[in-house]
């Protein structure tokens, strides 16, 4: 090969690696965006233990966010529906202030109510992928209905304590791409849904509620049982995760969720937004909270379902649009 020739493939192998390396730049910055949609999304502020030991979170792959503490050393045991997990950090903090003798002493699960009462049903023991543990709750909080159930299914003591409300949302990625305005357009061919399952979770059928009150049964069958067998409506597990992580991902375009979830996920910068939907085709929830029979602290039990209730607790679940309950 000739000077010529050698100097005009360098050149050209030169040339090709430029594209190549501008991929695999993109490509990395994609995968560090993408990184960033799994949780957990507190940056620790949902950790409520003052001394750590090895930090092994990765995301995606283990990282565990609805378990937050250390469940051995706990002096109070907290099991509320997923929810309002976001609020669970300043709660907690905000506890610890008027009683500082639970500073790092405070374990809580924020899976749906459903599979929390499963959980309590199995004395309190879970498994997550390769390990099991025990945890005794002290509290069970949720929608009024699981609250009531659990009461009257023999676990905890009533009555059971109100405290806030929440209604529903449509959360869409940021910008709206598939032009949502309303429940009805879930309806629609092409339309892809990430909506949470009935089976576990109180809100499903909240949604099937106001679903009915914007199209009927129709609407309500097409969402739920037409769109689920084409593939065009996932089902959820843990809905206040998945819901946002799969707008984000870009393998849906709209799910309903509690407006609470998609206000914290606007706030805390993730690329989400949110549909509202008029009062007329509106749920609303009422959230409560009741102390467990087999509850190991049976005060720290009442001094944090009365905290529920405080001025200094409901100002921060108003910041996230939740409201006060008013009996009637």
């Amino acid at each position: 090969m000739t000077i010529r020739h050698t100097r005009l493939a360098r050149a050209m192998a030169s040339a090709l690696c430029v594209p190549a390396l501008l991929l695999a730049s993109l490509t990395h910055a994609a995968d560090a965006v993408k990184e960033q949609f799994f949780p957990p999304w507190s940056h620790g502020a949902n950790d409520p233990i003052t001394e750590h030991g090895l930090d092994f979170t990765v995301p995606e792959i283990d990282n565990l966010p609805d378990f937050h503490g250390d469940p051995c050393q706990a002096k109070l045991t907290v099991f509320v529906g997923g929810n309002y997990f976001f609020a669970m950090a300043p709660l907690v903090a905000e506890f610890v202030k008027e009683h500082p003798e639970f500073k790092g002493k405070i374990y809580y699960e924020t899976i749906p109510p459903g599979l929390l009462v499963d959980q309590i049903k199995h004395n309190g023991t879970i498994t997550v992928g390769n390990m099991t543990w025990t945890a005794h709750a002290d509290v069970y909080a949720g929608g009024m209905k699981r609250v009531t159930g659990v009461i009257k299914d023999g676990y905890a003591i009533g009555p059971a304590v109100p405290y806030v409300t929440n209604t529903l949302t449509i959360m869409v990625p940021k910008g709206n791409p598939a032009h949502i305005t309303g429940l009805a357009d879930l309806g629609k061919p092409g339309v892809r849904l990430v909506m949470p399952n009935p089976k576990f979770e109180g809100i499903g059928r909240q949604i099937k509620a106001s679903l009915a009150k914007a199209g009927g049964d129709a609407l309500v069958n097409t969402v739920y049982t037409d769109k689920v067998k084409n593939g065009e409506t996932l089902m959820t597990h843990i809905h206040h995760r998945q819901s946002p992580l799969f707008l984000m991902l870009g393998r849906a375009d709209a799910g309903v969720t509690w407006q609470s979830e998609a206000i914290f996920e606007e706030d805390v910068g993730n690329p989400i937004s949110h549909v509202a939907i008029p009062d007329s085709q509106n749920t609303t929830a009422i959230y409560a909270a009741v102390a467990l029979k087999a509850a190991p602290h049976k005060k720290a039990a009442r001094m944090w379902v009365n905290y529920l209730r405080s001025p200094q607790a409901l100002a921060i679940f108003e910041r996230y649009g939740f409201k006060p309950y008013q009996s009637k």
